[in-house]
């Protein structure tokens, strides 16, 4: 049984509704094999690794496997779209568009089991995106391993690009990211005898400041960086000296050199407030994304191609500090993601994003002929 894009958009509202953080997408994960049980399954081989899918479409005279990643879980966000098949998790929404990702994923397994080609196509559904990062850890299991592609190929929906269009380029396209918690610990006491306590409002304070030399005063200008410190927490009362303070932020570099030098400057300036304000400091890293470097031939391969196929605009992007954990697996197999214009006026991780569903269709178009080029058509997929 075919899926049409009106079974495409009914998915993907489906999955809409049903956000889940990651490792735990346990109904998205029953939901996209049951999406799986209607089609044909002689030409799949399906797999479960924790709460993602792996996918297997047999090629009729596969040479290699070639893969295609998508991801499945949801962000801690309270949606305000008001649309009739709204989240029905409160406190939390597909505001990063992978309900559309596993939408476009499924899309391509049905069309390849109607429309075989030579070679295996693997379609990952990935959990864990948006943390701890379910790539590094997916691509280490013997169930990837098994099916390891010789290439990989991913999107992510851009809310700032026009429907119709593609956005990449050769190399870095997003940043290596890394969380940032700082706790600060001190002597809490009385407002009114602040030499008999040991401020941590006002360690933290410091802290913040010298924070934003980091890349001002130690990046070079020619390289990119961002230190962005989103929330400080310090105190209790008005009246009370802060016993502890705790910053939370994040960094961002579009180098592993570069990360490593900032990270390297940060640790040093809370040493400094350690040291100066006679307190103890932590740092916490959190979750590290690597950057995500497209292969330079076969981005400008794809590049070249979908402007000579047409269909779509193609832009050749300047790299963003976006984080993404598709880059774990492009440093074991070499491969490219893209942006898909979507067209929404509220950008990603927006309680109000909602992109314009047409781009299943635009994606599915554009990637069906591309893997059909790439991997080879078989006489009996020819009309």
């Amino acid at each position: 049984m075919s899926l049409t894009m009106a079974d495409l958009v009914a998915v993907r509202r489906d999955l809409h509704r049903i956000p889940e953080p990651g490792f735990q997408e346990f109904q998205t994960q029953r939901y996209i094999l049951n999406v799986l049980r209607r089609l044909p399954s002689s030409r799949l081989d399906v797999r479960t690794w924790r709460t993602g899918v792996l996918v297997r479409v047999k090629g009729s005279a596969p040479r290699r496997i070639v893969g295609y990643r998508s991801d499945m879980d949801g962000l801690p966000v309270e949606e305000e779209t008001g649309l009739p098949f709204r989240s029905d998790r409160p406190g939390f929404m597909h505001a990063c568009g992978h309900d559309l990702h596993m939408t476009i994923a499924l899309g391509l397994v049905a069309h390849f089991v109607d429309h075989p080609v030579r070679d295996d196509l693997l379609v990952v559904f990935q959990p864990a995106e948006e943390g701890p990062g379910g790539a590094k850890i997916m691509r280490e299991a013997p169930e990837f391993r098994r099916w390891k592609p010789e290439w990989m190929v991913a999107l992510h929906v851009a809310p700032e690009y026009p429907l119709g269009t593609v956005a990449l380029r050769e190399g870095t396209l997003f940043a290596n990211t890394s969380e940032l918690f700082i706790d600060l610990i001190g002597r809490g006491g009385h407002a009114a005898f602040p030499h008999r306590a040991n401020d941590m409002a006002v360690a933290a304070a410091h802290l913040l400041v010298g924070l934003q030399t980091v890349v001002a005063r130690n990046l070079n200008p020619l390289d990119a960086g961002v230190v962005t410190v989103g929330r400080m927490e310090a105190g209790t009362k008005q009246n009370i000296v802060a016993e502890r303070a705790r910053l939370e932020g994040t960094v961002r570099a579009l180098s592993a050199e570069s990360m490593a030098l900032m990270k390297s400057r940060i640790q040093a300036l809370v040493r400094g407030v350690e040291e100066g304000f006679g307190c103890r400091a932590t740092i916490d890293w959190g979750a590290n994304y690597c950057q995500v470097y497209n292969t330079p031939e076969l981005a400008r391969e794809f590049m070249d191609w979908a402007a000579r196929e047409g269909g779509v605009e193609v832009v050749h992007c300047q790299a963003a500090m976006t984080g993404e954990d598709f880059g774990y697996f492009l440093e074991t197999v070499p491969g490219f993601m893209f942006w898909l214009g979507v067209e929404s006026p509220h950008g990603l991780h927006h309680s109000r994003m909602n992109p314009d569903e047409r781009a299943i269709e635009v994606a599915l178009r554009l990637l069906t002929r591309y893997f059909t080029w790439k991997i080879g058509q078989t006489e009996d997929s020819r009309d």
